[in-house]
């Protein structure tokens, strides 16, 4: 069994079948993980995809076609474990009007959130793209209850064997900020937050197989010092990681660092192509878990020299990242058919040649197209990278 494109047989806001990525793909009877979704919407009297309207009627839109796609697969809203609501700068100010939206789509169903704070996205009108992952029955919620006031989600959902956790930012139990302009304090808080949501949930640290961090350029100075409290937290086996740079991580701009964190109940083993330079450092290339391969983010970095290659050239760098992923991938004992989603975060400088990444999606990669999202951030952890891909891949029985 391999994974399918997700079709709806109406789908009235653009041509979908024009694309190198599926609307989401079915990951067998159960499951299903879907590509952001914004407003967009081809206007016919405009002649172009377009994004009209502000921050609530865009989250509703985009929340019309994730549940089109979703009755599609077979499945409905009430079956989505983890939402990621990726918000742009210019949209921040006005997130609340899209946690009301979600909370009146949703209803009683409490999925868990990640929220990214993104640069840009890729329409310059979009102020809001979500992602959904699903799961027939939803899952189990974890964590404690959440106030009445932020009601539309869970700190933890459970699907299967793997708990995604919401957004874990660096506040106490008093609800203040720890560690004002200090990066690690708030790497150390945000740990702490993490390990009380997965022991409600029977689980520990070492049972997180991702991590996801989104970083403010501040935080630069400090960031090394981050890496004490991932040696102390997390192993034996370290998870696959990403960390991106972005204008703002989160609704209080006092906020350096957020968190966002995947962990399996399932034995976890590093996968790595033979790459020695993840012996020194607090990640692994990717971790298998179950049928699960969680993979770090990747730029066009030689993982033998620590070399950049390709500066200034997006699409280069992309066909280099795809081709060090799919070695990853291999070396899990799968192929390009098990990839089935892909994010990529693009800098300023790498957009406008961004368009060439779509033929390398096609060189590299299988249909059906892997689900996919889209972003710009404001940078990336070495000045010469044009673009992060933070990829996933599913081994499937056959």
């Amino acid at each position: 069994m391999i994974p399918s494109a997700i079709r709806p047989p109406s789908f009235p806001w653009f041509d979908y079948s024009r694309y190198s990525f599926s609307l989401g793909l079915s990951l067998g009877p159960d499951r299903a993980t879907l590509s952001g979704h914004s407003a967009s919407a081809y206007d016919p009297e405009r002649a172009r995809i377009v994004v009209d309207g502000g921050m609530a009627r865009q989250t509703r839109t985009a929340y019309q076609k994730i549940g089109t796609i979703l009755r599609a697969a077979g499945l409905d809203l009430e079956d989505v474990v983890r939402v990621v609501e990726n918000v742009t700068v210019a949209g921040i100010d006005h997130y609340a009007e899209a946690e009301q939206v979600r909370g009146e789509v949703f209803g009683p169903h409490r999925p868990a959130v990640n929220t990214v704070v993104v640069h840009r996205l890729l329409r310059p009108a979009a102020l809001i793209e979500i992602e959904v992952t699903a799961r027939r029955g939803g899952g189990r919620p974890g964590g404690s209850e959440m106030p009445a006031d932020r009601p539309s989600y869970t700190p933890a959902r459970g699907a299967g064997d793997i708990v995604y956790l919401s957004t874990v930012l660096p506040y106490n139990e008093a609800g203040e900020l720890v560690g004002e302009n200090d990066p690690e304090a708030q790497v150390r808080q945000i740990f702490r937050n993490a390990a009380a949501v997965l022991e409600v949930c029977g689980l520990t640290m070492s049972n997180v197989v991702k991590t996801l961090e989104m970083i403010r350029p501040e935080a630069l100075e400090g960031y090394r010092r981050t890496g004490l409290p991932r040696k102390e937290y997390l192993g034996p086996v370290y998870p696959g990681a990403a960390g991106i740079l972005q204008d703002r991580v989160a609704p209080d701009d006092r906020v350096l660092i957020s968190y966002d964190f995947t962990a399996s109940r399932l034995p976890a083993e590093a996968v790595n192509p033979g790459w020695d330079r993840y012996s020194k450092l607090t990640y692994s290339p990717a971790v298998r878990t179950g049928d699960m391969l969680f993979m770090s983010g990747q730029a066009a970095l030689d993982p033998e020299t620590g070399r950049a290659m390709y500066p200034g050239d997006v699409a280069a760098q992309a066909d280099y990242t795809y081709a060090n992923i799919l070695k990853v991938v291999e070396a899990a004992g799968m192929g390009p058919e098990n990839v089935v989603k892909t994010i990529e975060y693009v800098t300023p400088e790498g957009l406008a040649g961004y368009r060439g990444v779509a033929g390398v999606r096609r060189r590299r990669l299988l249909e059906p197209w892997p689900a996919s999202t889209g972003a710009l951030c404001h940078s990336l952890l070495r000045k010469e990278f044009l673009i992060e891909i933070d990829p996933l891949a599913m081994a499937f029985p056959r």
